[in-house]
């Protein structure tokens, strides 16, 4: 395991295509280009791409010139709407076993998985695919 921090890989791609979305400006993207650019599976992306359009944060675009866009703004979309279009309702769990009381005399892990997902929840909710926008605005100038 490299991380404590598991995000699906279907979540992650839905993370990474949203910025990827807010990047383009309106202009469509293909499902192709952003899995070449991603380094990630087209077919594997192509189908979180139909469940984010499915959830109304994308729309698809049929034909030549074709691809997808943001189906709202950007400021209008939070991190939280891509994983959880993917992954469902993001839960702040405070055991390992996922359950509601531990059967021990106490966690291991004390009170740290809780306040790993609630500021992980609390990212999510906090950003908006505009920031990633902005933060590219902001590598030209200097």
């Amino acid at each position: 395991m490299d991380s404590m921090l598991n995000i699906s890989e279907a979540a992650n791609l839905a993370l990474h295509a949203g910025m990827l979305l807010a990047k383009a400006g309106g202009e469509p993207r293909s499902a192709r280009a952003m899995a070449a650019e991603l380094k990630v599976s087209y077919d594997h992306l192509a189908k979180v791409l139909q469940r984010l359009t499915k959830a109304g944060l994308v729309q698809a675009m049929r034909g030549p010139g074709g691809g997808f866009t943001l189906a709202r703004e950007p400021a209008r979309i939070r991190l939280l709407d891509l994983y959880e279009a993917i992954d469902g309702k993001f839960s702040v769990s405070r055991c390992l076993f996922g359950r509601k009381s531990c059967p021990a005399d106490g966690c291991v892990m004390g009170d740290l998985l809780e306040r790993m997902n609630r500021q992980v929840r609390e990212h999510l909710e906090g950003r908006r695919l505009s920031d990633f926008v902005a933060k590219d605005a902001g590598k030209g100038a200097s």
